[in-house]
């Protein structure tokens, strides 16, 4: 087979628009043939991040127009590849990046864009340390640069990325309190953190009480009024890292409106003499530099990868659904009546 030429039958799904999660369609096209520096990867194991929450909203803050394919992150075998790529490549497991694209059985990807999966490790297992891996690494290490020793508040402890950065911090000897709904108690404290009810009025009273002279991190997926109490935590030398608006997803308006409002409140504070950082995260930022990027990306996600081969780390998969039923996960996600992520896998 003449692989510059070959041709793939791809099943994906598209949001066409501001739609409901039963508002997703299922189509199938031909995928173009991989061309030089390309490969075909078959997905494996995709999932359902706050991302694809957003953009089903049309409010995640740089999403394409519709129609489109969501997907933020893949696990998948590379299947076929394109002039002056390795061959032997065809068969082995790789994870990638995508931002969109993902919920569709096969795509076209970039093989620099690609990070080796460890032999023995399962596809979804991997798919939930993807991007929520990156980011709780990146966060942690790069971002707030916590050391041993010091204590931490994790925002929505029990989601994707909090219950990936919960068990970053309490591997590095880093104290960790973190917020859920009461029912998620018990799985937070698995993870080795306090948990707090984020419900609960006094919510802000009860971690100063866990830690009276405040924290080393705060790491803040919601934004919102509430952005100024996880300010408040904060010990001198603390940071607070922000990496989303949750708060706000259900505003109408212009999605830039909540973040832009985020960015300056950060910015005030970052510069404020007082000892305390607050950083916004981004996932894509040092992309203009794309080479740097990339290895970064792969460095990082390759120490998560060895953590979750090494059992340091443990999967959190909520549910596994096919990706024909990629509305049903979607829904799920959205329900908030899980803990880790929820997986979409082949169709049987």
């Amino acid at each position: 087979m003449d692989r510059t030429t070959a041709t793939t039958q791809v099943t994906e799904v598209v949001l066409p628009g501001r739609v409901e999660p039963s508002g997703l369609q299922v189509r199938n096209r031909e995928l173009a043939a991989p061309a030089a520096g390309q490969a075909v990867l078959r997905m494996d194991a995709t999932g359902v991040s706050f991302a694809e929450q957003q953009m089903r909203r049309g409010k995640y803050f740089d999403q394409p127009p519709f129609p489109f394919v969501p997907g933020y992150d893949v696990v998948g075998t590379v299947t076929a590849t394109g002039p002056g790529v390795d061959p032997t490549l065809v068969g082995r497991r790789f994870a990638a990046v995508t931002k969109i694209g993902s919920w569709a059985s096969h795509q076209l990807l970039d093989v620099a864009d690609l990070v080796p999966v460890p032999d023995g490790v399962d596809a979804a297992d991997a798919e939930t340390v993807v991007v929520n891996g990156i980011t709780a690494w990146q966060m942690l290490h790069r971002t707030a640069r916590v050391r041993p020793g010091a204590t931490i508040v994790v925002l929505g402890a029990n989601g994707g990325v909090g219950t990936t950065l919960v068990q970053l911090a309490r591997h590095a000897g880093i104290t960790v309190i973190g917020t859920a709904s009461p029912r998620h108690h018990a799985a937070v404290r698995e993870l080795g953190a306090t948990p707090v009810d984020y419900r609960d009025p006094d919510v802000y009273r009860r971690i100063r009480e866990l830690a009276p002279d405040g924290v080393d991190a705060v790491f803040d997926h919601v934004g919102g009024p509430g952005i100024t109490e996880s300010w408040r935590l904060l010990r001198r030398g603390g940071t607070l890292v922000s990496y989303g608006t949750a708060a706000t997803k259900d505003e109408e308006g212009d999605s830039r409106l909540p973040v832009l409002k985020l960015f300056a409140r950060l910015l005030v504070w970052h510069v404020l003499p007082n000892g305390r950082s607050a950083r916004f995260y981004n996932f894509w930022a040092g992309l203009r530099r794309r080479d740097a990027f990339r290895a970064r990306l792969r460095e990082d996600l390759t120490s998560v990868f060895r953590l979750l081969a090494d059992g340091v780390l443990t999967a959190k998969v909520a549910a596994r659904f096919p990706l024909s039923d990629a509305g049903s996960a979607l829904a799920l996600a959205e329900s908030r009546t899980v803990a880790g992520k929820v997986v979409i896998v082949p169709d049987a």
